[in-house]
């Protein structure tokens, strides 16, 4: 049966940055295709709270309070998987962020951040769990959740957009060198409703503009994005490796821009 293809039965997943709206959401879809699901995010009552919902569904999940910067806390949320479960053929990088701030604002330190939270963190976890993976399970698949501010011209997202991008390219580059034994694949997510867009969403005004210029007409919801992230990790997209799966509501501009002071000569 087709729909075989999108379970994940006795496979193991690791999702970082699932404490939270979209990690949440493709932790929660993985564990209800099967997957046994191993949460990382910095905080300790969110993963808790995560993990009860996947077993009240029935499903399995383990917690390990993760700050994907930090050299130790990632190896040990990789060798707790494969400690607990001897195994492990998913990887989620979804941890990542850092706020809007105008090119001229952005410090050095402010934009290194941006690229260690958005491109380096997940291309180290990648080298974590690639031999691992073929090792215990005969291969597996690496879903990176990057961002269309990652090839649209959004004012004060020139850190972010960088960042995103490079995890892009990341993705293609991994795809070819970890192939045919571990797929790497990115999902390029437009606005989705979380805390992170709360401020839009909450003003009549503006959530009428962002509505207004996405095509389908709402934002996103993490289960849109879970959706796309299960069939990325499951056998359903077998024969696809680096590539990047725009889930955005249709939106080929920006849906809203961030105000920002214009250069211009100084006197």
């Amino acid at each position: 049966m087709i729909l075989d293809e999108f379970r994940l039965d006795d496979r193991v997943a690791i999702v970082t940055g699932a404490g939270q709206g979209i990690g949440r959401g493709i932790a929660l879809g993985l564990a209800e295709a099967g997957a046994t699901v191993v949460v990382g995010a910095r905080t300790q009552s969110d993963l808790d709270d995560v993990v009860a919902q996947i077993e009240a569904g029935g499903g399995r999940a383990h917690a390990v309070v993760t700050d994907v910067l930090v050299e130790d806390d990632r190896r040990r949320l990789v060798d707790t998987a494969l400690e607990q479960y001897g195994r492990l053929d998913v990887l989620v990088n979804n941890a990542g962020g850092t706020g809007p701030r105008p090119a001229l604002a952005t410090s050095e330190r402010f934009f290194d951040m941006a690229m260690k939270f958005n491109v380096t963190a997940p291309f180290l976890m990648s080298q974590l769990v690639a031999q691992p993976m073929v090792d215990t399970a005969g291969g597996g698949s690496i879903v990176n959740i990057s961002s269309r501010s990652s090839d649209m011209v959004l004012s004060s997202f020139a850190a972010y957009g960088a960042g995103k991008a490079a995890l892009n390219q990341l993705t293609k580059n991994l795809a070819g060198e970890f192939a045919p034994w571990v797929r790497v694949n990115a999902i390029v997510v437009g606005g989705v409703a979380t805390q992170g867009l709360e401020v839009v969403l909450t003003n009549d005004a503006l959530r009428a503009e962002f509505e207004a210029n996405t095509p389908m007409g709402r934002p996103g919801t993490p289960q849109d994005i879970a959706c796309a992230a299960l069939y990325l990790a499951s056998p359903a997209s077998a024969w696809v490796t680096g590539k990047l799966l725009h889930v955005d509501g249709g939106c080929e501009r920006p849906a809203m821009d961030v105000p920002v002071p214009r250069l211009r000569p100084s006197r």
